[in-house]
Order: structure tokens, then sequence, then C-alpha cells
């Protein structure tokens, strides 16, 4: 399923510009002139999170740090990770200190975590990405996000010189598929992103059938009946649904 998948901007041959990439498209064109945002792209795992991010990004010219995951051991800690993130960040800037770092943040467009520190290990094989840690690390991987928490109320006058931008997933394995708690659980899912959007900026990125069908077109040679009957299966979760049509020619 890699090969339909999106870790840079390059990766972008073909793209349909759907309802959901306005939505994102006009929610990022803003980033220039503003600070201090956080913004979560949410959507069940093969609609295309990082197509879209990156299209838009590039669309808009967008001078965007995307911030990457180089680590090598699912068991480390979720303190050494989190210094490890700071660790990365102070050699790629070569900055001195954490507050050189927060500077160097502040001329970007918007600090990105998506496919470089989510999947690195799709990149490069000898790295770990944050999916696989965190799968590895279980329930105790939720000390990390309490201390991003943590250095963002310690650092508010910092990161309100910063955007962020976050392709945002929370995966759950029922059987043998895998399924989205932001966008596969109907009225559960909705509460959920009702509640992160007060007190963040969030954008689903979900398909029309008309859409699912047109993208899945884009990429693989399959006729619309055939491509109906896996939507069907998958729903509209077009990098899925050209995988299995691949596998299936």
């Amino acid at each position: 399923m890699d090969k339909f998948k999106v870790n840079c901007g390059s990766d972008n041959g073909t793209f349909l510009v759907t309802e959901s990439y306005k939505k994102l498209y006009n929610k990022l064109k803003s980033l220039k002139n503003t600070r201090g945002r956080i913004i979560h792209v949410v959507g069940a795992p093969g609609t295309g999170k990082s197509t879209n991010i990156y299209a838009a990004m590039s669309e808009l010219g967008l001078n965007v740090y995307d911030v990457g995951l180089k680590i090598t051991d699912q068991e480390m800690s979720s303190k050494l990770l989190f210094n490890q993130v700071f660790k990365d960040m102070k050699q790629f800037f070569n900055a001195k200190s954490k507050n050189d770092v927060y500077d160097h943040l502040a001329e970007y467009d918007a600090m990105l975590f998506a496919d470089k520190f989510h999947d690195s290990h799709l990149i490069d094989s000898k790295t770990v990405g944050f999916s696989l840690w965190a799968k590895n690390k279980g329930l105790s991987s939720f000390k990390f996000y309490l201390l991003c928490i943590k250095e963002y109320l310690q650092n508010r006058k910092d990161y309100n010189r910063v955007n962020i931008l976050l392709q945002t997933a929370w995966r759950v394995k029922i059987g043998s598929k895998k399924y989205d708690l932001f966008s596969d659980f109907g009225a559960v899912s909705w509460l959920l992103v009702g509640f992160m959007g007060i007190f963040f900026e969030v954008v689903e990125i979900k398909y029309s059938d008309k859409e699912t069908l047109k993208i899945v077109q884009n990429h693989v040679d399959a006729d619309e009946k055939t491509i109906a009957s896996f939507m069907d299966k998958y729903g509209n979760k077009p990098r899925i649904i050209c995988y299995e049509l691949e596998n299936e020619q």
C-alpha cells in the first residue's frame, strides 16, 4: 500500500481537487500571516491526509518545516523520545538551545507532523516511526503527549509565534481491519472531532462516492462497477481501494 502513500510534495503525481481539499486549502492559506495556530487534519486510514496536506502546501507556496523522527529503538521511553525530537531539531537548525529552536521555527509558516514523523520507517527502513513506537508502547505512549502538553503550557509565548500542522489519527484495530476513532465510529467520532474543535482547528478529509471513484480512476485502470464493489467493502478510502485493485490484477 506504500506505493499510493504520499510522504512528500513530489509524490503527488496526480491529484484531484475535492470539497475536503478546498476546506483544507482555505484553512491553510492564512498561515503566512498568522501565528499561534494548531491545525489537526483528521481522516480515516486510506483517505489521503498527507496527499491533501502536501498538495495544499505546494499550491500555497508555504514554507513548512516537515518534522522527521530519527529513532531506531522502539523501546525508547516517552521522555527520551521527547528529548530526541528537540535534539534532532537542534541539529537541523544548528541551534545551541531550545529557545534558538523556537526562534528558527517562528521563521516558518508552519511546522508539520506528518509521515516523516509518524511513518519514518516507510521512508528509511533503519528508523522507527512514531506510529510503530506508539503501537509497541501501548498506553504508556500517552506519557509523550503529556510531555508535549507540559512543554506547550510552559512555553506559551514561544508557541504563539509558531503554527503547528498535524496529520492526526487514532487507529483502532478490530479483527484484521484498522479504523480511525475520529472518523469511523459515527456519532462517537462526531463528538470527538467536535470536542477537539473546541481547542484546535480541525479539518476532516473525506470524500463523496463520486470523488472516490475519480481519485481511484486517476491511479488504477478499473471500471466503475468494480470500483463501486470495493467502495461497498472498504468505504470511501481511495488508497486502500487502489491497493486492493492493483493486487487483484
